[in-house]
């Protein structure tokens, strides 16, 4: 068994999973207090220049672990040759982004290697010299440090936004080839193209700008006010469970311990109250700005900006003021 901590890297058509990156930061901040290096491995196929990438990001080494069967994502694939791969490193720690890929492959994963996974961890404890995650319970009415049972390695998944992602490159670790051989026994599964279940569906986690509405907009007309905001600023548009309960946005617009977890450079709070079911959702986010007509609102407590005053008049005059803004630039 290796004193090492493995981070599992996510992409997709030739794209890096930003998620992979906050994987890599909570890995960062386990080695500070542990001493364990951390390592990094990206599966698929040809992807060399992706794992360079990651190599600038302050670890001790990546590895590219290309198949063929690896090029488009499938389940079987990926945990016969994730499950090679773990053997023989032997790490201590297995961290993964929470991300659908991995809820897809990961139990199956854990159950391959026969050990336990921990899943959608916002943080850790080191308690004794034994390594805890902290898990959110009951739609974040409460959280618990869990202890993993049985043998290294032990494997977890982060919760995107749990950590921040330190973006700046760093010298450059070794990036090597592994090679993963998957059977076409054990890749059962035939990929076919990618589709979206609805036009509308979006990943609001991968979203740079998000505009958030609460009840604080009254009526399903005034959302129109949060759009024109959003799109002067090229965001999207996403809400608290309130509205998403009320049909006026989809499920999939929704922000908080029941919906997306968020970790966007930008995140702007209209009439949101805060209440701590949202606020676990967005505490990933760069920057909070939050307009609220109530002082008192628990959202203040976590924005960098906060302004008091109603948003039937603070929004227009803001989405105003950044139209002459970028008409100026």
């Amino acid at each position: 068994m290796a004193d090492v901590i493995l981070v599992v890297a996510e992409q997709r058509s030739g794209q890096l999973n930003r998620a992979s990156f906050e994987t890599i930061a909570a890995a960062q901040a386990i080695a500070k207090e542990t001493g364990w290096p951390v390592q990094v491995v990206l599966p698929g196929n040809q992807v060399m220049p992706l794992a360079a990438q990651l190599a600038q990001q302050s670890v001790q080494s990546v590895y590219a672990l290309e198949a063929p069967e690896l090029a488009a994502y499938t389940s079987d694939a990926y945990v016969h040759a994730l499950s090679q791969f773990i053997g023989e490193k032997q790490p201590r720690v297995v961290l993964f982004p929470h991300t659908y890929q991995v809820r897809d492959f990961g139990p199956r994963l854990a159950l391959a290697l026969d050990r336990t996974l921990i899943s959608d961890a916002t943080g850790y404890k080191l308690d004794a010299g034994r390594l805890l995650f902290t898990r959110q319970m009951f739609q974040g009415k409460f959280t618990a440090d869990v202890a993993f049972t049985g043998d290294a390695p032990w494997m977890a998944t982060i919760q995107i936004g749990a950590f921040r992602a330190d973006t700046s490159a760093a010298a450059q670790a070794p990036v090597e080839r592994a090679s993963a051989a998957v059977s076409q026994s054990s890749a059962r599964i035939t990929p076919h193209e990618i589709f979206q279940e609805a036009k509308q569906a979006v990943d609001l986690s991968q979203a740079p700008v998000i505009v958030a509405v609460g009840r604080g907009i009254k009526e399903e007309k005034n959302l129109s006010l949060a759009q024109d905001l959003a799109n002067v600023l090229g965001g999207e548009l996403a809400a608290s469970r309130p509205i998403c309960d009320n049909g006026w946005l989809p499920l999939e617009r929704q922000i908080g311990s029941s919906g997306q977890t968020v970790a966007p450079n930008l995140y702007i709070a209209l009439g949101i109250s805060g209440a701590i079911q949202h606020i676990v959702g967005v505490k990933g986010a760069r920057t909070i700005v939050a307009i609220n007509k109530d002082r008192e609102a628990p959202i203040f407590e976590i924005a960098d900006v906060g302004v008091v005053g109603n948003l039937f008049d603070v929004v227009p005059a803001l989405t105003a003021e950044i139209k002459k803004a970028k008409a100026g630039s």
